[in-house]
C-alpha cells in the first residue's frame, strides 16, 4: 500500500496525475470522433503544425508557456483553415492538403530551432515534461477540458452527423463547413493542452491511442467515448508510475503504455481482434 500511495505524496506527482486525468477527459472524446471519421494522420498533421507556431513564439519571447501556447494555436488553426479552403477551392483532397502544410510548418518549426543557441531547453518542452508542470499549465488544460466538453454538448449531434454521413449531413445542413471547422479548433487546441505534458510531436497519442484501443472492446458510440477516456486515465496512471520506479520518461511511458494495451486489444479484443478474425 505505501508503494501505491508514494509517488503521489509529491506535489509535482499530484499535478502530473491531475494533468493526466484532465487531457483523457478533454482529448480522448475528440480522438474518437477522429478516428471514427478516419481522420487520425489529420490529428498527427495538426500537432506538427503547431510545432512551428511553438518555436516562433520561443524565438521571439522565450521560454513562455503562455506565449507558445498562443503561438501553437495560432499556427494550428491558420493550417487547418487553409487547408480546408485550398481542399474546397481546388481539386486537392484535404488530406494531401494538410500533408502540404505539415511540411513545410514542420521544415520551418526545425529551422527556427536551429537557429536558437538554447534549443535544447525548447526540445525538453516540445517534447514533455510532464512531471514539471505548474499552476498555470494545469489551468489552461482545465479551461480547454472545460471549452471541450460544453462545445460536445452543445454541438454533440452535428458532430456525430459529420462523422457517420457527412454527405447526408449536408444535404439538411448548410454549416457543415462550420462545424468541421469548430471540430479542427478543438483538435488544435487539445494538442496544445498536452505540449506542455507530453510534446507537441506525441501529443495525438494521447487523443488518438485510447480511441482506438476502444474499437477492440466497444461498438456503441457512448460506450466508446466513456471507455476511451478510462483507457487514457488508466494509462497515465501506469506511466506515472513506471516515470517514477523506473526512472521512464514520463511522458514516452504513457505512449508506450498505451502501446502495449494497443497491442493486447489487437490479439484480444471483443470486436475486430485477431482472435475474433480467426473465430470468424
Amino acid at each position: 500500500m505505501d508503494s501505491i500511495f508514494q509517488p503521489f505524496e509529491y506535489l509535482f506527482m499530484k499535478r502530473a496525475l491531475a494533468g493526466c486525468l484532465i487531457l483523457s477527459l478533454g482529448s480522448c472524446p475528440i480522438g474518437v470522433l477522429l478516428v471514427l471519421r478516419r481522420m487520425s494522420l489529420i490529428g498527427d498533421a495538426l500537432s506538427h503544425a503547431i510545432f512551428l507556431g511553438v518555436a516562433g513564439a520561443y524565438s521571439l519571447f522565450g521560454l513562455s508557456f503562455l506565449m507558445m501556447s498562443v503561438g501553437g494555436f495560432v499556427s494550428g488553426v491558420c493550417v487547418a483553415i487553409l487547408a480546408g479552403v485550398l481542399s474546397r477551392r481546388t481539386h486537392m483532397k484535404e488530406d494531401a492538403s494538410f500533408a502540404a502544410f505539415v511540411v513545410l510548418s514542420l521544415a520551418l518549426g526545425v529551422l527556427l530551432v536551429s537557429l536558437q543557441r538554447r534549443s535544447v531547453d525548447l526540445l525538453q518542452v516540445l517534447f514533455g515534461s510532464i512531471l514539471a508542470i505548474g499552476r498555470e499549465e494545469l489551468l489552461l488544460m482545465a479551461i480547454i477540458c472545460f471549452i471541450t466538453f460544453l462545445l460536445m454538448m452543445l454541438f454533440y449531434r452535428p458532430f456525430v452527423y459529420e462523422c457517420c454521413d457527412v454527405t447526408f449531413f449536408g444535404q439538411v445542413s448548410k454549416k457543415v463547413g462550420v462545424y468541421h471547422t469548430m471540430f479542427l479548433i478543438l483538435i488544435v487546441c487539445n494538442l496544445i493542452a498536452g505540449f506542455q505534458t507530453i510534446g507537441t510531436l506525441l501529443s495525438v497519442g494521447l487523443m488518438v491511442l485510447p480511441a482506438i484501443i476502444a474499437r477492440f472492446w466497444f461498438q456503441k458510440l457512448t460506450s466508446l467515448l466513456i471507455g476511451s477516456v478510462l483507457i487514457g486515465c488508466v494509462s497515465g496512471i501506469i506511466g506515472l508510475y513506471a516515470a517514477f520506479f523506473l526512472d521512464w520518461p514520463a511522458g514516452p511511458g504513457i505512449i508506450i503504455v498505451m502501446g502495449a494495451l494497443y497491442a493486447i486489444s489487437a490479439f484480444i479484443g471483443r470486436y475486430g481482434s485477431m482472435r475474433c478474425l480467426a473465430k470468424s
